[in-house]
């Protein structure tokens, strides 16, 4: 492994936990053994089913899926996990040994963050498994884990989530309950991409008088009163083919 570790991802190699779905005995004890070197703690399941119950049960900082899995296929697993309770923003990295860039629209469609395709090899898994984790691992994010009624900060959009409040470059700005509950959802998982189906399933909580389209309208409304420029933004981005995420934070 070659660089330097900041204090930060060194804390976070002692403190992720990765679910590993890969029915494929050697890879999955393969992909275990990497990122068990460097500090991660592992739970490994060679079964879709399995693992959807694992995931539904226990909270992870990443989840390493296979796309080939028995029981439950991995597309589908990923959008059980994105959709559920637990799990519903952690970071989703994709094995397969398909290389087409269809297949790989395809999962990131479902919910994945990101696509490694067989064979690879272990220091490129390394390091995409540490760039998912640095990327939810922000200050900003920390911080509202551990503090669910105090004030979020990102990119200058300030969310006061005891008061329901929020303030764009000092500026307050008034928001309906839907779109401050999207605005916090986005935020407070700065980078991270939700499907269009995770947000409507998230926001609107089970109306069935919805589709896909009132997240496009509502994401609409939103970028309005947060952008300087709607059509430009900066902050409440499009991952086209995929769906929605607020601006990475460095």
């Amino acid at each position: 492994m070659t660089g330097t570790w900041t204090d930060c991802e060194k804390n976070m190699a002692t403190t992720a936990r990765v679910l590993i779905v890969e029915d494929e005995a050697n890879i999955r004890e393969l992909v275990g053994l990497h990122l068990r070197h460097e500090g991660y703690s592992c739970e490994l399941v060679a079964d879709g089913a399995l693992a959807l119950g694992v995931a539904e049960a226990e909270a992870f900082d990443l989840v390493v899926l296979d796309v080939m899995l028995p029981g439950l296929d991995g597309l589908s697993l990923c959008r059980a996990i994105r959709n559920g309770k637990k799990n519903p923003a952690v970071p989703i990295l994709m094995l397969t040994a398909r290389g087409e860039e269809s297949d790989k629209v395809v999962g990131l469609e479902s919910g994945a963050d990101d696509y490694l395709t067989k064979p690879f090899g272990g220091l490129e898994l390394v390091a995409r498994a540490r760039a998912l984790l640095r990327r939810v691992r922000t200050p900003a994010t920390e911080q509202a884990a551990r503090d669910a009624d105090g004030v979020v900060t990102v990119h200058g959009v300030e969310i006061d989530i005891s008061r329901r409040r929020v303030r764009v470059l000092g500026n307050e700005v008034e928001l309906t309950d839907q779109e401050f509950r999207l605005l916090h959802l986005l935020a407070t998982h700065a980078g991270i991409v939700f499907s269009r189906e995770a947000l409507l399933s998230k926001i609107w909580r089970g109306d069935t008088f919805v589709t896909v389209r009132s997240v496009d309208t509502l994401v609409k409304r939103l970028r309005r009163r947060i952008e300087a420029d709607p059509a430009n933004p900066l902050h409440l981005l499009t991952v086209w083919g995929v769906g929605y995420k607020f601006a990475d934070v460095p």
